[in-house]
């Protein structure tokens, strides 16, 4: 059985998809235009200046922080989904499960490996270091 998960993962995920909907990007287009109308009443003042700076970025770095967890969130799943699609499959190469652990030197070669593959199946002319990268 699944454990439920945390009030912070709850709260994330759902405050990442509300301010993704149009209602929201239509507010804060409303208070950007209400801020810019406002600019001649308040003779356009470091004060005024100040309240849109000050708002952009508190909500900007909090943004951050809850975009960046619902992306490691489905990034983690996706992987576990292709894991299991690679398990699944017989003729799989089962040593690619935990690809993204890797090295970027060793995630380099297996790249230039499955281009390799791929141009030849393709019946594209192989470049002058296909061989070498096929043998490793």
């Amino acid at each position: 059985m699944a454990k439920s998960p945390s009030v912070f993962t709850r709260f994330a995920k759902a405050t990442s998809h509300y301010a993704g909907t149009p209602a929201v990007f239509g507010s804060a287009l409303g208070i950007v235009v209400l801020w810019a109308v406002t600019g001649p009443i308040f003779q356009y003042s470091d004060t005024w200046q100040l309240v849109i700076n000050t708002g952009t970025t508190i909500i900007t770095f909090l943004m951050v922080f809850l975009i960046q967890n619902t992306q490691n969130r489905d990034s983690q799943a996706v992987q576990v989904k292709l894991d299991e699609l690679i398990k699944s499959h017989a003729k799989a190469d089962n040593s690619l499960l935990d690809l993204e652990e890797l090295e970027e030197e060793d995630m380099k070669r297996l790249r230039d490996e499955y281009e390799c593959l791929a141009r030849k199946k393709r019946g594209e002319p192989e470049k002058p270091d296909d061989d070498a990268k096929a043998k490793r």
